[in-house]
């Protein structure tokens, strides 16, 4: 199993949708792969705030950090939608 089949399977795993087999594949991809691991761990941590409506305040460096970066993805984005169409 590679990371990008990993990443298909997630939501299923989560959603405890998955064949024993196929769970077993992923926990063991899991155990062997730093990135998808952490994924996992950083999934599982957001699913649970959302479920305890716990607020999280981010510290302003951060919070201007993380908006720079979402609004540089959606200029790439756009621009890279306007190059498909030329």
């Amino acid at each position: 199993m590679n990371c990008t089949e990993f990443l298909a399977n997630l939501t299923d795993y989560f959603d405890a949708k998955t064949a024993a087999t196929l769970r077993s594949e992923l926990e063991r991809h899991m155990g062997g792969c730093n990135h998808c691991h952490v994924t996992v761990n950083t999934t599982r941590q957001t699913i649970e705030i959302y479920r305890n409506d716990e607020l999280y305040e981010l510290p302003d460096a951060i919070r201007t950090q993380l908006h720079q970066a979402v609004l540089a993805k959606c200029a790439e984005s756009k621009r890279k939608k306007k190059q498909t169409k030329a």
